[in-house]
């Protein structure tokens, strides 16, 4: 019986370890090196040998599985606990009283999940006289900070040093932990850099202009921007459609969706998920949503669709064809009041065109189709204005998604958001830097590629208030 039982805890670590990338490899590795001295972590490659150093350490056993639940938990591979008996919601609970991952390491490993590969070029050119040129991610960077006595859970004055010109969200999330440790330090005041150099420039520009034109340049400033002062921020719908009656299961869209919903919620939206809904039911959701007289006193809507999809149309989960157009008609201005003169922003992750081949944990979100003429995605905005359409891939092409991680747009646009709406940027530069990311993306053998493309009839700029609380 007691072999059973071994044999079954043995099982589902390994059925976690295969599911687990490289890069999550190294993220554990990091969060749990107050536990196991690093250089007993230096050759680990793999989950199954990073659970055997905890068992040698006495850290898991049949009966505890507690830290390995906390690091999924951290990294958010919250599909995974189940493998393991726990929930996110359990976790949260036990973390209190059987944390093992200290407060400090927690912090720096959310820093790293904040910090963009522009963030990570520009560190290394300040660093440059410190630390050597192999270092590849942040993580490595902090490692070799901690190891010349430039980082510890007393010493971030580096840390601050190398953040402050990057995002105040970096620093927030250094007070907060400083606040816990009971130090009162304020590190947000801001140095003069080149942004607020160039703010002040923009700012003489508008005092000039509104001498000439006799308004007063906040008016003008504001005129520019698309109001964000309403009582409420707006509702976001987020069609989930994974499952149909033919067409292949869409794996890895429910961590989409809940990403989605994470990230749109910390941005003060009122979402709501609709899974798998027939073409009818699609209609219906959003007919009433249309009407709702909440949106008089919201800033603007959100709409995200998950599903496979052809050029010009996405699909229920009756394998209905649904044309984008027609999805986007019923927040017209005409259909919808309350929504005029406000931003309505469409998010789609579903394929413009036919199948290809697949790799390894990649699929795309298309139907098997025969090669269709490539479209201009502006034909499939209202021909009026304040729509913006998000699309995951050109018209004619593939959209990858990643079976267990979610879609490469997806992850990239969450990211972006949580990234760049602390630095108060607008929503077509954000979409710039997650057609950036998304295009220097390519499946394990190096032959897919994606590009995302935007398309808009947005008058003003789409920039959302920073939240209070730090990105989820």
């Amino acid at each position: 019986m007691e072999d059973n039982s071994k044999i079954k805890f043995n099982q589902q670590l390994l059925s976690i370890n295969e599911k687990l990338e490289p890069e999550e490899i190294e993220a554990l590795k990091f969060l749990c090196s107050d536990l196991i001295s690093p250089r007993n972590l230096e050759d680990i490659e793999s989950g199954h040998q990073l659970f055997q150093k905890f068992m040698d350490e006495d850290l898991l056993n049949e009966g505890d599985y507690f830290l390995v639940a906390e690091l999924l938990f951290l990294i958010k591979h919250h599909n995974l606990l189940q493998k393991i008996g726990y929930t996110k919601e359990k976790v949260k609970k036990e973390l209190s009283s059987k944390r093992k991952i200290s407060s400090y390491r927690v912090m720096l490993y959310n820093l790293s999940e904040e910090i963009t590969t522009e963030d990570f070029e520009h560190i290394k050119f300040i660093m440059k006289e410190h630390i050597p040129k192999t270092l590849k991610t942040f993580l490595s960077l902090l490692r070799h900070m901690e190891k010349q006595n430039l980082l510890s859970e007393n010493n971030l004055e580096m840390l601050v040093k190398i953040c402050k010109p990057l995002s105040i969200n970096l620093i927030k999330r250094i007070e907060q932990y400083k606040s816990e440790k009971g130090e009162s330090e304020s590190l947000s005041e801001q140095p003069i850099t080149e942004e607020f150099l160039s703010k002040s420039q923009e700012e003489e520009k508008l005092n000039v202009a509104s001498a000439i034109t006799g308004t007063t340049s906040d008016e003008m400033e504001e005129a520019k921007f698309y109001r964000m002062d309403h009582s409420h921020r707006g509702h976001c719908i987020i069609f989930n459609n994974f499952e149909f009656q033919t067409m292949k299961r869409r794996r890895g869209s429910c961590k989409d969706a809940d990403e989605l919903k994470s990230v749109f919620e910390w941005l003060g939206f009122t979402v709501k998920i609709h899974h798998n809904k027939e073409k009818r039911e699609m209609e219906d959701i959003l007919q009433q949503c249309s009407t709702s007289p909440e949106h008089r006193e919201s800033d603007c809507f959100v709409c995200c669709v998950l599903t496979h999809g052809e050029s010009g149309s996405v699909f229920s989960s009756d394998e209905e064809k649904i044309a984008i157009r027609e999805l986007t008609s019923y927040f017209k201005a005409h259909r919808c009041p309350g929504l005029a003169n406000k931003p309505k922003l469409f998010f789609f992750q579903a394929c413009q065109g036919p199948d290809i081949q697949e790799s390894m944990l990649l699929e795309e979100d298309a139907k098997i189709s025969p090669p269709i003429q490539v479209e201009n995605p502006q034909r499939y905005i209202p021909v009026e204005a304040d729509f913006l359409l998000g699309m995951a891939t050109v018209d004619g092409c593939c959209a990858i998604r990643h079976t267990i991680k979610g879609s490469w747009y997806i992850q990239a646009l969450c990211h972006r958001l949580k990234c760049m709406v602390p630095r108060n940027e607008d929503i077509l530069t954000i979409l710039t830097e997650v057609n950036n990311d998304v295009s220097q993306l390519t499946d394990a053998e190096g032959k897919k590629k994606q590009m995302p493309q935007p398309a808009f009839t947005l008058r003003k700029k789409v920039v959302f208030p920073v939240p209070p609380l730090s990105p989820p």
